[in-house]
């Protein structure tokens, strides 16, 4: 077993670790201890993962009290009903300004709970244990909370940052095939925006990180970590540099909005699909050569993941209906789209220079297969 590891996310006063490493719910007392003004902590969680870890966090925390809300699982529950329904239950638990609340659960469970914290009481703090891939390497580290909208995808929400996060390795063993996958998604990303050395490495070790790897995927998850904590902490508000980590979420967001925001895609099998989108969009501008768009549709192909939009099941909306939905992003300035376009492997850059004829072309050609 590899020994647990800590990434530093130096932002000032709202400063904070991240525990990487297995055996970490079996010891999250000893780990939150120091953070409680009391021995208490209210959990959010979802009813899947609730099944699967509760216990376990409860027996870690040992002689701290724990009182617990599972919310249902899945994207819906990313609205105003159930942030209002926990927000309440947290109002009713009487939890206070120096308590903590505790994410327990993957990217929805972490982005609701991170905003009820911050609205609850003009802000409690919070505990992330992520217990997905996707959020260990991206959505628990950062400090953007937040609900969708009707009008689109965490349009509401507030920057919170957590005051620790523990990332437990052995828990990503229960994921479902598909669930680990589309995290690696968002892993496949770092290496595209800023790493090529870390995307040589994933060519390499993927496929045995995807079996079970724990040394492989503790690697992979503290890399990503490393990079996500590096960008946030020179852009905490994304004004600038942050806006790379959106690789491949431009198309991501359309795509998901197309398909109702259900299990026909998951978000980081969005991003694989937007990154692959991105990747050859930056080709077809003559900004990268063609053997970069090649490899990450290759790597993403090898590792069994859907690279190309005819993956998706079901119909899709025409490119003019996509290019609209992505004008509903958060990355829209001025009313021109943003797009994070690559040089090359671990070259990306923010642009809003992209004619819109070469994206409805690129959406097009994507379509017809």
């Amino acid at each position: 077993m590899t020994e647990r590891e800590t990434v530093h996310v130096a932002l000032g006063s709202r400063s904070y670790d991240v525990r990487i490493g297995a055996g970490l719910l079996a010891r999250a007392g000893e780990e939150i201890a120091p953070l409680l003004a009391r021995r208490r902590v209210a959990v959010l969680t979802d009813e899947t993962v609730s099944a699967m870890h509760l216990d376990s966090l409860r027996a870690g925390l040992g002689d701290v009290a724990m009182t617990a809300l599972a919310l249902p699982a899945g994207e819906a529950t990313k609205g105003w009903e159930q942030f209002s329904r926990a927000v309440d239950w947290l109002l009713a638990e009487k939890v206070e300004r120096r308590d903590i609340v505790i994410a327990l659960g993957g990217g929805v469970i972490g982005d609701l709970a991170g905003f009820a914290a911050a609205v609850l009481r003009r802000g409690v703090r919070f505990v992330q244990i992520p217990t997905s891939l996707l959020a260990q390497v991206d959505s628990s580290v950062g400090g953007k909370t937040g609900i969708n909208s009707t009008h689109g995808k965490n349009l509401i929400g507030a920057f919170h940052q957590p005051s620790l996060v523990l990332a437990d390795i052995d828990v990503l063993g229960t994921l479902p095939a598909r669930d680990f996958l589309s995290g690696y998604g968002e892993v496949v990303k770092y290496g595209l925006l800023g790493d090529a050395d870390f995307f040589d490495w994933l060519e390499v070790n993927g496929p045995a990180l995807a079996a079970g790897d724990s040394v492989a995927r503790q690697y992979a998850v503290r890399r990503s970590v490393e990079m996500k904590a590096r960008i946030v902490e020179r852009d905490e508000t994304e004004q600038g540099d942050r806006a790379l980590l959106n690789l491949g979420h431009t198309f991501c967001h359309a795509l998901e909005k197309a398909t109702g925001y259900s299990d026909r895609l998951l978000h980081g099998e969005g991003v694989a699909i937007g990154c692959a989108l991105a990747f050859e969009l930056s080709q077809r501008l003559g900004l990268c050569s063609q053997e970069a768009p090649s490899r990450v549709r290759a790597h993403l192909k090898a590792m069994g993941m859907k690279v190309d939009l005819s993956d998706i099941p079901g119909d899709l909306p025409g490119a003019e209906a996509l290019v609209a939905l992505m004008g509903q992003d958060k990355k829209v300035v001025d009313g021109k789209l943003r797009f994070i376009l690559a040089r090359g492997i671990g070259e990306a850059f923010v642009t809003s220079d992209v004619p819109s004829d070469a994206v409805l072309g690129l959406l097009s050609d994507a379509l017809r297969g």
